[in-house]
């Protein structure tokens, strides 16, 4: 039988905030003191199973409570959502109101999604409410720094709130885009090496097709294609060094495939060096908050023994060296990968 570190780990530990990480937060204005907290959302009444438009179960339940306590969330709600969008402007919330609150059943955070609709013109955005985890957080920040994408979150207590991370999930787009004539095959199979490339550096783990969304953003001659992560659950957790490489992932085959049928060897290796550039520039534009990040991140081992010993000697081996030797956790071995990767200095 294969050690369980083979695989994705079905079940993630859920670490607390530490004090240097608080400490982090408070200074870059991640932390809020806004009146509601992720159990309070636990008092609903009974559940609807949430088809999505082809009426198929989508896996998410949304919720009944009782009115006077639906109104109360209400008022909570709008206040979270004109903190997230406007900065607390209160001059918008009376034009928005709570649609729904949904809840899924099969995540580690075990999310909520909170809908709120525009009153004037039935437009409509959403954001989320978890249980807090450090992994996450960590994830949420090096995907803000390290990544082309901004990412809009805060937490109160044991609650993390995260706006939409807007796109089309990549399981819709394998399905559905990727064989269409005017899909553009190559730029996709750019992409997915640049976000493979990404995920590898900075040891984000777990992206099966339902953890990433693609944006496609017409050009003028053509469309251009970003992949976004939405899922930070697994960074820098597991153990087998393939988990952190999406082109390992079998619900990725249709996209590995692209990229084998129109990609050299010489077109992957640049592009590689391509992303590894682009996020060298990101730390060096902002050394100072990751140093600052680093301070805390080096003192978590944010995984167990096993699975830190694991990842140390496959990076060791992979890369015949031992610079990943004698890590005392994950954030040291993250810390150690990115000067490698980058030729950094954090």
């Amino acid at each position: 039988m294969k050690n369980r570190t083979d695989y994705i780990s079905k079940k993630k530990t859920l670490f607390p905030i530490s004090k240097p990480l608080e400490k982090y937060l408070l200074k870059y204005d991640r932390i809020h003191q806004v009146d509601l907290i992720y159990d309070d959302l636990n008092h609903y009444t009974s559940t609807v199973p949430l088809l999505d438009k082809k009426e198929k179960d989508t896996l998410w339940e949304s919720l009944i409570f009782h009115d006077s306590y639906f109104l109360e969330l209400s008022d909570k709600m709008i206040e979270i959502y004109a903190l997230l969008k406007a900065g607390g402007d209160s001059s918008m919330k009376e034009h928005i109101k709570l649609d729904r609150i949904d809840y899924c059943t099969y995540g580690n955070t075990k999310p909520f999604r909170v809908k709120i609709t525009n009153k004037l013109n039935d437009n409509y955005d959403y954001f989320y409410i978890k249980k807090i985890d450090a992994s996450r957080v960590y994830g949420l920040e090096l995907e803000h720094l390290l990544s082309p994408n901004r990412i809009n979150y805060f937490i109160k207590g044991n609650t993390i709130i995260e706006e939409h991370i807007a796109g089309i999930p990549g399981d819709q787009f394998i399905q559905e885009y990727v064989n269409l004539k005017t899909t553009n095959k190559v730029r996709v199979a750019k992409e997915f090496v640049k976000f493979n490339e990404r995920c590898f550096v900075r040891l984000l783990g777990d992206m099966r097709s339902y953890n990433y969304v693609f944006n496609i953003t017409p050009d003028f001659d053509n469309e251009q294609y970003r992949i976004k992560a939405i899922d930070f659950d697994q960074q820098f957790y597991e153990g087998k060094r393939i988990l952190y490489l999406p082109q390992f992932i079998k619900e990725n085959t249709p996209l590995v495939a692209l990229c084998m049928e129109l990609l050299t060897k010489e077109n992957v290796l640049q592009y590689q060096l391509e992303e590894r550039s682009l996020m060298k520039r990101r730390v060096v534009a902002s050394s100072a908050r990751l140093r600052s990040l680093f301070s805390a991140i080096i003192k978590e081992k944010l995984s167990n023994d096993l699975k830190i010993d694991q990842l140390t000697n496959e990076l060791n081996t992979h890369f015949n060296t031992d610079l990943y030797s004698d890590s005392k956790g994950m954030g040291e071995i993250l810390r150690r990968h990115l000067n490698h990767l980058l030729g950094t200095e954090l």
